[in-house]
């Protein structure tokens, strides 16, 4: 059997490939990627129909945090006059809501 090109495919998971891979990755196009979206709702269901709250708790937050900080950035952050903008103030109750709702599902919450 030949496996050099087992050995050239698992050559791309080299440490340093990997990392440059990992900087110049933008979180705005992974979160639009059609496939990790699946991926995640996929995961999201798995683990609502086997009941590992902790493991959906942890992709919902996840998640939902990647979206509001790519939204955030999208938006325009300045701080004009001294008052924060419409994005900073969705990035700041839309984090405590997720803190609430992670508390909620995982602490108060019983079935």
């Amino acid at each position: 059997m030949d496996f050099t090109a087992v050995i050239e495919f698992l050559k791309q998971f080299e440490t340093t490939k990997v990392m440059e891979f990992l900087q110049t990755m933008d979180v705005k196009t992974v979160m639009e990627h059609p496939y990790f979206l699946a991926g995640i709702g996929v995961l999201a269901v798995i683990a609502y129909f086997m009941r590992w709250r902790l493991l959906l708790v942890t992709v919902m937050s996840i998640t939902g945090f990647i979206y509001l900080l790519g939204y955030t950035l999208a938006q325009d952050t300045t701080m004009k006059d001294g008052m924060p903008t419409e994005s900073l103030v969705v990035l700041i109750g839309g984090g405590a809501f997720i803190i609430f709702l992670s508390i909620y599902l995982l602490f108060i919450r019983n079935d």
